[in-house]
């Protein structure tokens, strides 16, 4: 792998989604060109941009790992069952050896298709794509991160665990396990807080992802104003970034307890921006039911005292 493309790679595992979309690509006949590529329309969609990866892709390709992404893009931007149909096929497709794509090709799709279905909830069927006993480092990442979502963090452990008995300790396996670690908790978030400072400390990287993963952690090691002060620079490099705002409405909260301005204006603005954000669904769903319960509830007449 030459150092442009491990470079690519780091970006885009640390969420430096806008750094690596503005890089220019390899020749096309690099052996990094279609790597490279994908990476970046991955970066598009991470953005919420699958437009700007399709226009990416070449429409003619029959690259498996680029038709993959082009479903995956196009999945994103208007879900559709036939367009998981497209995945299975390629990820049949890529069994034989009679498909346009070398073997890390062929691993991309694999991790392609299984987070499509892990957006469509189809979690096992995502688990299967990705491979139980895989040793693409990639695929176990997102297989931790399906497992951390249906809160499994033990059988994200047992995947990190079997990972390091193979994987060499890189960058993504360290991530893996500070991901893991903010739900496990074992450390006090120690490990997981230590990792993002390193990567933020890296003066060639600018990721707001990042930011926000470590204010995360912060907020979980109730160092509020620290968190805010992540959180406002991350939102400086992506404005209005959903799991950003979302976590700045937690700190808000915390730090005010009996709500605020600061709070209250974070929350109008992450139900505007994203009404269908796991926070502003749950939050609606909880109103809904109190609503119901007090329907349901006949408040009893005031007494009134007996005549002397």
């Amino acid at each position: 792998m030459s150092s442009e493309l491990y470079h690519t790679k780091q970006q885009f595992f640390l969420g430096a989604y806008k750094s690596l979309v503005a890089l220019s690509l390899p020749d096309s006949n690099s052996p990094d060109y279609i790597p490279t590529l994908v990476y970046q329309a991955r970066a598009h969609i991470a953005l919420n941009d699958p437009a700007a990866a399709l226009a990416l892709v070449p429409a003619d390709s029959e690259n498996v790992s680029l038709k993959a992404v082009s479903a995956l893009a196009r999945y994103v931007s208007a879900p559709d069952e036939s367009i998981l149909e497209e995945l299975r096929d390629l990820a049949v497709e890529i069994e034989g050896d009679d498909v346009e794509g070398t073997d890390q090709d062929k691993l991309a799709v694999r991790v392609l298709a299984g987070t499509a279905f892990a957006r469509a909830g189809e979690v096992e069927e995502a688990l299967e794509t990705l491979g139980a006993e895989t040793e693409d480092l990639e695929a176990v990442a997102v297989t931790v991160q399906i497992y951390l979502s249906i809160n499994r963090p033990d059988r994200a452990r047992r995947e990190f665990d079997r990972a390091k008995q193979w994987a060499e300790d890189d960058l993504l396996l360290q991530l893996i396990e500070s991901s893991i670690g903010l739900v496990a908790a074992k450390d006090g978030y120690a490990n997981a807080n230590s990792f993002y400072t390193e990567q933020l400390g890296n003066p060639s990287l600018s990721s707001p992802h990042i930011l926000t993963a470590r204010a995360v952690t912060r907020i979980l090691r109730n160092e509020i104003p620290e968190a805010k002060s992540d959180l406002e620079e991350s939102l400086e490099q992506q404005k209005n970034d959903a799991e950003t705002l979302a976590a700045f409405v937690v700190a808000a909260g915390i730090e005010s307890k009996k709500g605020s301005a600061e709070a209250d204006e974070l929350w109008t603005r992450l139900q505007t921006t994203h009404p269908t954000h796991p926070l502003v669904v749950d939050v609606a769903q909880k109103a809904d039911l109190f609503d119901e319960a007090v329907a349901k509830f006949t408040v009893p007449p005031l007494a009134v005292p007996a005549a002397a």
